[in-house]
Protein backbone atom coordinates (compact mmCIF):
# COMPACT_ATOMS: atom_id res chain seq x y z
CA UNK A 1 0.00 0.00 0.00
CA UNK A 2 1.33 3.85 -1.01
CA UNK A 3 -0.33 7.01 0.43
CA UNK A 4 -0.90 10.03 -1.46
CA UNK A 5 1.68 11.67 0.64
CA UNK A 6 4.08 9.10 -0.68
CA UNK A 7 3.33 9.65 -4.29
CA UNK A 8 6.90 10.08 -6.44
CA UNK A 9 7.06 10.81 -10.43
CA UNK A 10 6.93 7.18 -12.55
CA UNK A 11 5.14 5.28 -9.46
CA UNK A 12 2.14 2.84 -10.08
CA UNK A 13 -0.79 2.63 -8.20
CA UNK A 14 -4.52 0.78 -8.63
CA UNK A 15 -7.31 3.06 -8.44
CA UNK A 16 -11.07 1.69 -8.83
CA UNK A 17 -9.87 -1.12 -11.07
CA UNK A 18 -7.19 1.20 -12.73
CA UNK A 19 -3.74 0.96 -13.13
CA UNK A 20 -2.31 4.63 -12.90
CA UNK A 21 0.67 6.00 -13.09
CA UNK A 22 2.06 9.40 -11.78
CA UNK A 23 3.23 12.06 -14.48
CA UNK A 24 3.78 14.74 -11.64
CA UNK A 25 2.80 15.29 -8.49
CA UNK A 26 2.82 18.51 -5.93
CA UNK A 27 1.99 18.73 -2.07
CA UNK A 28 0.10 21.85 -1.58
CA UNK A 29 -0.22 23.01 2.01
CA UNK A 30 -2.70 26.33 1.75
CA UNK A 31 -2.62 28.84 4.27
CA UNK A 32 -5.97 27.66 5.53
CA UNK A 33 -7.50 24.19 5.35
CA UNK A 34 -6.29 20.49 5.09
CA UNK A 35 -3.14 19.76 3.06
CA UNK A 36 -3.36 18.14 -0.21
CA UNK A 37 -1.12 16.11 -3.35
CA UNK A 38 -2.05 17.92 -6.70
CA UNK A 39 -1.63 15.07 -9.43
CA UNK A 40 -0.96 14.71 -12.89
CA UNK A 41 -2.05 10.74 -13.81
CA UNK A 42 -1.83 9.09 -16.70
CA UNK A 43 -4.07 5.23 -16.78
CA UNK A 44 -1.58 2.85 -18.27
CA UNK A 45 -3.79 0.39 -19.55
CA UNK A 46 -6.15 3.25 -22.05
CA UNK A 47 -3.66 6.42 -22.00
CA UNK A 48 -5.98 9.04 -21.20
CA UNK A 49 -4.04 12.00 -18.88
CA UNK A 50 -6.34 13.19 -16.14
CA UNK A 51 -5.60 15.62 -13.39
CA UNK A 52 -6.85 14.71 -9.60
CA UNK A 53 -6.47 15.68 -6.22
CA UNK A 54 -5.86 13.48 -3.47
CA UNK A 55 -6.03 13.72 0.90
CA UNK A 56 -1.90 12.76 1.75
CA UNK A 57 -3.82 10.15 3.86
CA UNK A 58 -5.42 8.35 0.87
CA UNK A 59 -3.66 4.83 0.77
CA UNK A 60 -3.41 2.34 -2.83
CA UNK A 61 -2.25 -0.50 -3.12
CA UNK A 62 0.90 -0.49 -5.35
CA UNK A 63 0.32 -1.83 -8.99
CA UNK A 64 3.35 -3.86 -10.53
CA UNK A 65 3.80 -2.78 -13.76
CA UNK A 66 6.02 -5.65 -15.92
CA UNK A 67 8.30 -4.79 -18.46
CA UNK A 68 9.94 -7.21 -20.01
CA UNK A 69 12.73 -7.73 -23.47
CA UNK A 70 11.27 -10.12 -26.00
CA UNK A 71 12.32 -10.17 -29.79
CA UNK A 72 10.09 -8.74 -32.04
CA UNK A 73 9.50 -12.03 -34.86
CA UNK A 74 6.64 -11.47 -37.19
CA UNK A 75 3.13 -10.20 -37.79
CA UNK A 76 0.27 -11.90 -38.69
CA UNK A 77 -2.75 -10.01 -39.82
CA UNK A 78 -3.58 -7.93 -36.74
CA UNK A 79 -1.81 -9.89 -34.17
CA UNK A 80 2.50 -9.07 -33.89
CA UNK A 81 4.40 -12.24 -32.34
CA UNK A 82 7.37 -11.50 -29.68
CA UNK A 83 9.48 -14.22 -28.38
CA UNK A 84 10.59 -14.41 -24.53
CA UNK A 85 14.20 -15.35 -24.88
CA UNK A 86 14.43 -16.89 -21.89
CA UNK A 87 11.83 -20.16 -22.65
CA UNK A 88 11.03 -19.49 -26.46
CA UNK A 89 7.45 -18.68 -25.67
CA UNK A 90 5.64 -16.88 -28.46
CA UNK A 91 3.31 -13.89 -26.90
CA UNK A 92 0.86 -12.04 -29.72
CA UNK A 93 0.38 -8.81 -29.30
CA UNK A 94 -2.73 -7.24 -30.94
CA UNK A 95 -2.09 -3.95 -33.55
CA UNK A 96 -4.53 -1.79 -31.15
CA UNK A 97 -2.19 -2.35 -28.40
CA UNK A 98 0.84 -0.40 -30.34
CA UNK A 99 2.06 2.71 -30.23
CA UNK A 100 2.69 5.22 -33.27
CA UNK A 101 6.66 4.55 -33.26
CA UNK A 102 6.29 0.28 -33.77
CA UNK A 103 6.63 1.54 -37.61
CA UNK A 104 10.25 1.91 -36.69
CA UNK A 105 11.01 -1.55 -35.49
CA UNK A 106 12.14 -4.38 -37.86
CA UNK A 107 12.18 -7.75 -37.12
CA UNK A 108 14.61 -9.65 -34.41
CA UNK A 109 14.51 -6.18 -32.70
CA UNK A 110 14.23 -6.45 -28.87
CA UNK A 111 11.35 -4.20 -27.08
CA UNK A 112 9.65 -3.79 -24.14
CA UNK A 113 6.17 -5.89 -23.96
CA UNK A 114 4.15 -4.19 -20.99
CA UNK A 115 1.95 -5.89 -19.19
CA UNK A 116 -0.46 -5.94 -15.74
CA UNK A 117 -1.15 -9.26 -14.09
CA UNK A 118 -0.19 -10.71 -17.67
CA UNK A 119 -2.23 -9.17 -19.54
CA UNK A 120 -0.38 -6.77 -22.13
CA UNK A 121 -1.24 -3.55 -22.35
CA UNK A 122 1.69 -1.82 -24.48
CA UNK A 123 4.89 -2.37 -26.68
CA UNK A 124 7.90 0.14 -26.01
CA UNK A 125 10.17 0.02 -28.72
CA UNK A 126 14.03 0.99 -28.59
CA UNK A 127 14.26 4.47 -27.84
CA UNK A 128 16.72 4.61 -31.05
CA UNK A 129 17.03 2.56 -34.09
CA UNK A 130 19.27 2.40 -37.38
CA UNK A 131 17.60 1.87 -40.76
CA UNK A 132 18.37 2.02 -44.17
CA UNK A 133 17.10 4.31 -46.21
CA UNK A 134 15.15 2.77 -49.22
CA UNK A 135 13.12 5.76 -51.31
CA UNK A 136 13.91 9.68 -51.44
CA UNK A 137 14.88 12.50 -53.49
CA UNK A 138 18.41 12.52 -54.46
CA UNK A 139 20.87 15.05 -52.25
CA UNK A 140 21.71 18.12 -53.87
CA UNK A 141 25.70 19.17 -53.50
CA UNK A 142 26.16 22.07 -51.28
CA UNK A 143 22.81 21.74 -49.62
CA UNK A 144 23.46 21.38 -45.42
CA UNK A 145 23.19 24.89 -45.00
CA UNK A 146 19.69 25.32 -44.06
CA UNK A 147 17.03 22.89 -42.09
CA UNK A 148 15.33 21.92 -44.75
CA UNK A 149 13.65 18.70 -45.12
CA UNK A 150 12.58 16.08 -47.43
CA UNK A 151 10.39 12.78 -46.82
CA UNK A 152 12.26 9.92 -46.77
CA UNK A 153 10.70 6.04 -46.38
CA UNK A 154 13.11 3.81 -44.19
CA UNK A 155 13.06 0.18 -44.89
CA UNK A 156 10.17 -0.21 -42.40
CA UNK A 157 7.89 1.68 -45.12
CA UNK A 158 7.70 4.47 -42.30
CA UNK A 159 8.17 7.66 -43.60
CA UNK A 160 10.28 10.29 -41.71
CA UNK A 161 11.44 13.74 -42.65
CA UNK A 162 15.50 13.97 -42.96
CA UNK A 163 17.85 16.49 -44.05
CA UNK A 164 18.40 17.74 -47.77
CA UNK A 165 21.84 15.66 -48.20
CA UNK A 166 20.38 12.38 -47.28
CA UNK A 167 20.24 9.79 -50.43
CA UNK A 168 18.68 6.18 -50.99
CA UNK A 169 20.81 3.39 -49.06
CA UNK A 170 22.13 5.58 -46.46
CA UNK A 171 21.59 4.61 -43.13
CA UNK A 172 20.07 6.95 -40.55
CA UNK A 173 19.39 7.42 -36.79
CA UNK A 174 15.48 7.75 -35.46
CA UNK A 175 14.74 8.87 -32.05
CA UNK A 176 11.50 6.34 -31.83
CA UNK A 177 10.26 8.63 -28.80
CA UNK A 178 9.77 11.84 -30.68
CA UNK A 179 10.15 9.75 -34.59
CA UNK A 180 12.42 12.19 -35.94
CA UNK A 181 16.07 11.40 -37.62
CA UNK A 182 19.02 11.90 -35.58
CA UNK A 183 21.56 11.56 -37.19
CA UNK A 184 24.04 9.46 -40.08
CA UNK A 185 24.74 5.72 -38.75
CA UNK A 186 27.28 3.86 -39.62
Amino acid sequence: MVTAGEFRNGMTFEEDGNVMQIIEFQHVKPGKGAAFVRTKVRNVITGSVVEKTYNPTAKFPTAFVERKDMEYSYNDGDLYYFMDPETYDMVPVNASELSDNFRFVKENMICKILSYKGKVFGVEPPYFVDLEVTDTEPGVKGDTATNATKPATVETGAEIKVPLFINTGDKIRIDTRTCEYMERAN
